[in-house]
């Protein structure tokens, strides 16, 4: 008998078009390792948000994979830092649809501090256990982006609350762990460390020329990509002002590839604008070409196309992009920050510079194109590396291994059903003020 899982993905659908403000890694992460635990024998069902009033409750999505969209709000695009208030609203719907449909879950997977709020609730009400991965922890944001952070203060209790209430946390690398621990005071042995993933057969090397030539792009140019969200806290600007250490090498070209439209608006996105600016004051703007956004199967030739990716964030919680672009036989310039000091490896895949600091970037660049040997030693490690350690398959089965284990703990503990049998009795007469009681009872 197949299991049965309940993911919940409040902001992110594995249905969205990756590229805008609040589209990207979670979305990527929720649709991939789903996919790939289907594989494995799971029947699986993502939550979320309806952001578009034309979207049906129930996408039947690919083989045994569904997603349903919740209503939680405005059925319109919500930046997520406003979405908090409408997660009682998330929890009654999600609690009717698995009434009223009689779903038995077997678990409940939470993405995000407001999912993992709506599944403590959840678990009080039916009394469903669950596993959380955070992808990002409102503490060490705040570190970062301070007042800029437009988070309500109430993440915080709700993420302590989390931290204790679940039944396992899922820390993407080993910085998200010690994170956990030194911020939250998290129980080590809750955590497991369950890193992002990519996808051998949507990302793979492919002769550099080939992919230039879809692209448009020259043989002899030095191709730098950025790829990914467009905002500040990405390290954007930071690349772009690199250029300036970089004009003595000859036809330096750095794609900027993302953002919420195909073609740049400038007019509208004060990000891009802010970006044009720098590139402007810097005396690099004919080095910098902003693409707009692109689909998932364009991308991987971006990735082709690079000598080298950069990615060099103020701070990082994962990062799957470097993934990618290992996955393509490209080395990564990237932060010695989070999950990307984890997954790119100093001097072998890469180089690892601190963010905020374009004169190291710059360095790093040049060692790398310093000896073409040493250059196809980085491809050529850097395609190994992911392909033993970050696909969606190793992620999905380390997932299944924890899930095995959460589910083998339930046996122990029959309170569970116990509550589960008494509570749906009950009609849920209670369960709208439990997504807002941040206390564990």
């Amino acid at each position: 008998m197949k299991r049965k899982i309940a993911f919940i993905s409040e902001h992110a659908s594995p249905l969205a078009v990756l590229g805008g403000v609040d589209s990207g890694g979670q979305n990527v992460y929720v649709a991939e390792i789903c996919k790939s635990l289907a594989k494995l024998g799971y029947v699986i069902d993502i939550f979320t948000r309806r952001d578009d009033e034309d979207l049906p409750e129930v996408v039947d999505w690919l083989p045994d994979i569904r997603v349903i969209h919740m209503d939680a709000g405005p059925a319109r695009e919500v930046p997520k830092e406003s979405l908090l208030g409408y997660m009682d609203e998330f929890t009654m719907d999600m609690v009717r649809f698995i009434r009223t449909y009689q779903m038995r879950y077997d678990l409940v997977h939470a993405n995000f501090f407001m999912s993992g709020l709506v599944a403590s609730s959840i678990k009080k009400i039916l009394g469903i256990p669950y596993v959380i991965t955070f992808h990002a922890l409102g503490k060490i944001r705040m570190i970062h982006q301070k007042d800029k952070d437009a988070f309500p203060p109430e993440r915080l209790d709700i993420e302590q609350m989390i931290v204790n209430d679940a039944d396992y946390i899922i820390a993407e690398c080993p910085q998200d762990k010690q994170d956990l621990i030194e911020h939250y005071d998290a129980d080590a042995s809750k955590i497991t460390i369950i890193p992002c993933g990519f996808s051998p057969e949507e990302f793979y090397p492919l002769a550099k020329m080939k992919a230039r030539r879809r692209l448009g792009l020259k043989k002899d140019e030095f191709v730098l990509l950025q790829l990914g969200r467009v905002v500040p806290r990405k390290g954007i600007d930071n690349v772009i002002r690199s250029l300036r250490y970089l004009k003595d090498i000859p036809k330096v070209k750095l794609l900027v590839v993302g953002g919420s439209d195909e073609k740049p608006d400038f007019s509208k996105d004060a990000e891009l604008r802010r970006l044009k600016e720098i590139a402007e004051s810097e005396g690099v703007s004919a080095a910098v070409e902003f693409v707009g956004r692109r689909n998932r199967q364009q991308l991987r030739h971006y990735y082709q196309a690079a000598d080298f990716f950069i990615s060099t964030p103020w701070y990082e919680p994962f990062g799957i992009t470097p993934l990618e672009a290992m996955a393509c036989g490209t080395p990564v310039v990237g932060s010695n920050v989070g999950g990307i000091k984890y997954t790119v490896q100093h001097q072998q895949t890469g180089f690892l510079v601190p963010p905020h600091d374009p004169k190291a970037l710059a360095e790093a660049l040049r060692e790398g194109i310093s000896c073409p040997e040493k250059y196809r030693n980085l491809c050529r490690n850097a395609i190994k590396r992911v392909n033993e350690n970050f696909t969606w398959t190793f992620v999905a089965k380390k997932a299944h291994q924890l899930y095995a284990k959460l589910i083998a703990d339930q046996y122990m503990q029959p309170i569970y059903l116990l509550r589960a049998k008494h509570l749906e009795g009950k009609q849920g007469r209670n369960y709208r003020s439990t997504a807002t009681t941040y206390a564990v009872s």
